[in-house]
């Protein structure tokens, strides 16, 4: 798996002395997003990225300052370079939510240079409570997986009704509603694998197979293709060749790209699959503009059902 770029640590003194500000969210904001306008009083949040803080702003509501280190759409998380200010939105945060599996492990870093031992980090990956196949690896795209969200809406819920016990049963409701939410989209999941069980689809990296396993869905890509895809190594030919195989021959009802992290593997699969009459169902790894969780992935699996009615 690719972890993100390199942590760049150097002048985070300099940063720090040259004015950001103390207010929760007054001061600057990591790259490509800010605190929002929250209290001085709420609880500051840092997550590693906006699918993570979207969930904490729908589970803190107003009573919560929340972060997204990464929440710039067409930002490949892969390849993202932290920088001093969220080394500083870390060293202040009272509750940090990162992915964990080796997929954000700069929140670790910085969070350890910071100096916040107060900070109280949830990592994703062991709320889910997933592990490692055996002889195989960890995906570590866990947000695709509508339970381990459900159950970090609550982790989060009690993460900040200890920073802040006043407010907590608005936390705790405010975490049920959101796992309410979950219930449609645990349906449509349901009827797709009511109508579709077994139907094979191919996938550009293994980001998407959380929700395409819910969905009952046999994933055919070959395993040295989404791997070189995921690592950002070179595709061997004989790889590459099954994958545009199973294009040309249509032996796939779907072939779903994960659209951060294109390359030529990607895209010459993706002209494939579209000049063989194959639907292309387009996934990211953090929130398009404008959506929350819940529409993002209303929108993903609707994409899906539709791909695989066609």
């Amino acid at each position: 798996m690719r972890a993100p770029g390199p942590v760049l640590l150097a002048v985070l003194c300099t940063a720090a002395a040259s004015g950001c500000g103390d207010g929760a969210g007054t001061g600057p904001g990591p790259t490509g997003g800010t605190g929002g306008t929250a209290p001085a009083s709420a609880v500051r949040v840092v997550a590693s990225t906006n699918v993570y803080g979207d969930i904490a702003r729908q589970v803190g509501g107003d009573k919560a300052d929340v972060v997204s280190l990464i929440d710039d759409p067409a930002q490949d998380p892969h390849s993202y370079e932290a920088d001093a200010r969220n080394q500083l939105a870390l060293s202040r945060a009272r509750v940090v939510i990162e992915n964990g599996g080796g997929y954000d492990d700069f929140v670790g870093k910085m969070l350890r240079t910071a100096k916040n031992p107060s900070a109280e980090v949830i990592n994703a990956v062991q709320v889910s409570g997933k592990t490692a196949p055996a002889g195989g690896e960890l995906n570590e795209h866990v947000w695709y997986d509508l339970t381990t969200a459900g159950r970090l809406a609550d982790r989060v819920a009690d993460a900040l009704a200890k920073a802040s016990p006043g407010d907590g049963d608005l936390f705790r409701r405010n975490a049920r509603a959101f796992n309410d939410k979950l219930a449609p989209l645990r349906a449509a999941q349901a009827r797709i694998k009511a109508e579709h069980r077994g139907a094979a689809v191919a996938v550009t990296e293994p980001v998407p197979l959380h929700l395409t396993e819910a969905c009952g869905l046999r994933n055919s890509t070959p395993a040295e293709f989404s791997e070189a895809v995921e690592e950002g190594s070179e595709v061997s030919p004989s790889a590459m060749r099954q994958m545009l195989g199973l294009l040309t021959g249509k032996r796939v009802e779907a072939l779903v790209v994960n659209e951060q992290t294109a390359g030529p593997p990607t895209q010459k699969a993706e002209r494939t699959a579209r000049d063989n009459g194959i639907p292309v169902v387009p996934v990211t790894e953090t929130l398009p503009r404008g959506q929350d969780y819940i529409s993002w992935m209303q929108n993903t699996v609707e994409a899906l059902r539709k791909a695989l009615d066609s």
